[in-house]
């Protein structure tokens, strides 16, 4: 039985545009296969994808790289 204070299922589908739940059932309907390839945006991070790894003895060594390599808009700074 459900809760008086819980939405009824029909006023949360009522909530999304209609755009956007055909596209949600259109992508359902892919192959899992697809839907995983679409799933991952491929974004370019500065420096960080400039060499195939990079190693680090200690974690202060890390965070010393990381503060004098990397842009500070990557968010690997310390506050």
């Amino acid at each position: 039985m459900a809760d008086a204070s819980e939405p009824a299922a029909g006023a949360e589908a009522a909530a999304i545009p209609a755009e956007w739940l055909a596209e949600f059932e259109a992508a359902a309907r892919r192959p899992l296969e697809t839907r995983m390839r679409y799933a991952f945006i491929k974004t370019y991070k500065p420096v960080l994808d400039d060499a195939p790894f990079r190693a680090f003895t200690t974690m202060a060594e890390y965070r010393r790289w990381c503060e004098e390599n990397l842009p500070e808009w990557l968010g690997y700074g310390r506050i």
